[in-house]
């Protein structure tokens, strides 16, 4: 098959790419390399000023047609409105096969479903039946509905031949709207859950150490949304309770290479709070052997199949769970070894890209 990927999200095109490519599949990626990230593609969006960026997409065209699949990456594939999106996308279904969309990020039915119906126990938007009014969780949703946003996400979720969905988070949504697609269908008639695929990285080889090494990433303007600032209270909390049993590294606004180091000489990674399973971030964690406090909910893990390899410490969204289990791990070294490699069996048993691309594969055969 001819197939287009077009915008990226932490890797998963790029990553999927190489995936389709080993299966014989002809794969062009789109897309601005997710900004700072910067990953391979095979046509650059980067945005470089309005005028200049549109010449670019408008030389870019011509080479987005005739792909028997073209997939986006969310409505909002391209750094332009959604006004512009709305005519890029039916060009693209015009003069291609079939189209594709992913849900592995924020869009209108995720932000609406959840803070409206409340379906998970938490979530960005909920922590049980409270409603969770942070300002970036406001701005999102605000963003997303009663917008052009909104009438785009609709309308790409109404017509397109599938919606495959990156995790349980991004899969309830469209599976409980009562949104139906133009040929009249419920939008979950089209609905698949496939993870997100991952190239796993040769093993951490860092010498254990007397301390347990901690390391957290914090995001300006969005610590309250994603729980870090709770995880980095309690784990401070923690290091002062047990002083010379654990070390902190904190990892805000630095480049992404340093992060990655960071990450690297760690034994344990903070990551969500409001999260049912593992975002792109908690799984280079994971793969690296590193033990991960994030979403490691029941349902993540049975709509994933896997029933006995769970090594994510599922902290509760409070600052209770995340000390408590913290202080578990300094208090008893001896957990640490054979969790660090469950960590990584995990993703190689549920993520592996080569694994991931013959379930799109089987999808894109049976559209």
């Amino acid at each position: 098959m001819k197939i287009l990927l077009l915008g990226e999200y932490s890797g998963v095109h790029s990553t999927l790419a190489e995936g389709l490519r080993g299966l014989g599949h002809r794969v062009t990626v789109a897309s601005n390399g997710d900004f700072w990230k910067d990953y391979p593609r095979d046509i650059d969006l980067a945005r470089n000023g309005k005028w200049g960026f549109l010449w670019r997409v408008a030389k870019a065209l011509p080479r987005m047609k005739g792909f028997d699949v073209v997939q986006v990456v969310n409505p909002m594939f391209m750094e332009l409105k959604a006004e512009r999106l709305f005519k890029i996308y039916n060009y693209l279904r015009k003069h291609n096969g079939k189209m594709v969309m992913t849900a592995v990020g924020d869009d209108y039915y995720y932000s609406f479903v959840n803070k409206t119906l409340k379906p998970m126990r938490y979530s960005d938007y909920n922590n049980g039946a409270e409603e969770r009014s942070t300002a970036y969780a406001e701005a999102v949703f605000n963003d997303w509905t009663g917008t052009e946003k909104e009438r785009l996400s609709r309308h790409i979720a109404a017509d397109c031949d599938a919606i495959i969905a990156g995790t349980y988070e991004y899969w309830l949504p469209y599976n409980l709207t009562s949104d139906r697609g133009h040929d009249g269908h419920p939008l979950k008639d089209k609905l698949h859950l496939v993870p997100f695929p991952f190239r796993l990285p040769e093993e951490n080889h860092t010498a254990p150490a007397e301390k347990l090494r901690v390391f957290i990433g914090i995001s300006k303007g969005r610590s309250e949304f994603k729980g870090t600032d709770i995880m980095l209270r309690a784990a401070k909390d923690v290091m002062r309770k047990h002083p010379g049993r654990m070390e902190l590294k904190v990892a805000e606004g630095v480049p992404f290479q340093e992060y990655r180091h960071l990450m690297d000489a760690s034994d344990v990674m903070l990551d969500q709070l409001y999260s049912y399973g593992p975002g792109m971030n908690a799984l280079l964690a994971l793969s690296k052997g590193i033990i991960t406090f994030t979403g490691g909910e029941p349902e993540h893990y049975d709509i994933m199949g896997e029933t006995d390899c769970r090594p994510i410490v599922n902290v509760q969204p409070c600052y209770e769970s995340v000390f408590s289990q913290l202080e578990d791990l300094v208090l008893h070294p001896e957990k640490v070894k054979p969790l660090k490699s469950q960590c990584r069996e995990y993703v190689m048993r549920n993520y592996d890209f080569r694994k991931v691309a013959k379930q799109y594969e089987t999808i894109y055969n049976s559209l």
